[in-house]
């Protein structure tokens, strides 16, 4: 189980600070390049908008890396949202082990 107290970097984070911002690239441009509104890169880089596969499978066209990568990224930020949601816990704790029935 993902036990780290530290946030990850969420995938907006990472596509501001790793990708617009050294490639000099504004969110305007960016749509265009993925064949989407603006407003969809807005909320992807302010996280208001998940990375879906569509979305990580256009990320990874635009800028030559893998899905994966931006799946990844999305993963990490919703597991440690989960773990760190007292209402999430409460429902993973009532989750019952399944024993070995053969």
């Amino acid at each position: 189980m993902l036990t780290t107290k530290r946030k990850p970097a969420t995938p907006g984070e990472i596509l501001s600070e790793e990708f617009l911002a050294p490639m000099n690239l504004t969110q305007a441009a960016l749509a265009e390049a993925m064949g989407v509104p603006r407003k969809h890169v807005n909320e992807l880089c302010n996280g208001r908008r998940s990375v879906t596969a569509p979305t990580a499978l256009i990320l990874a066209r635009v800028f030559g890396n893998t899905p994966d990568f931006w799946l990844n990224v999305q993963r990490r930020t919703d597991l440690w949202a989960a773990l760190h949601s007292p209402r999430e816990r409460q429902r993973i704790a009532r989750a019952k082990p399944l024993t070995d029935a053969a």
